[in-house]
C-alpha cells in the first residue's frame, strides 16, 4: 500500500510544476497570440486541474478512491486532447 504522504507530496509536485508550465504557456500565448500556444496552455491547465481535483477528492472528500482516479483520468484525457490539438493547429493565420 502506498503511503498517503508520498501521494500528497507527488500531487503537490504535479500541481506546482503544472501551474508553472501553464503560466508560462499562457504568457507565451498572450505575447504571440498564437492559437497553438493558447491550446497548449489550456491543455496543461486541464491536466493540472485534474491532478489537483483528484488529490482533493481522495484526501478531503468522502468519495471512493476509484472515483478520484476516474476524475483524474477524465481531466488528463481532455487535457491531452487539447495538447494534441495544439500540435496540429494551423499557425499561419
Amino acid at each position: 500500500m502506498t503511503h498517503p504522504l508520498v501521494v500528497a507530496a507527488l500531487k503537490t509536485l504535479i500541481l506546482c510544476l503544472g501551474a508553472v508550465i501553464t503560466y508560462y504557456s499562457y504568457k507565451a500565448y498572450r505575447r504571440t497570440e498564437a492559437r497553438a500556444l493558447g491550446a497548449l496552455a489550456l491543455g496543461f491547465g486541464i491536466v493540472t486541474m485534474g491532478a489537483f481535483l483528484a488529490g482533493a477528492l481522495d484526501t478531503l472528500g468522502p468519495v471512493d478512491r476509484q472515483l478520484a482516479f476516474v476524475v483524474e483520468s477524465a481531466f488528463t484525457a481532455v487535457g491531452f486532447a487539447a495538447i494534441f490539438y495544439a500540435l496540429f493547429v494551423d499557425t499561419r493565420e
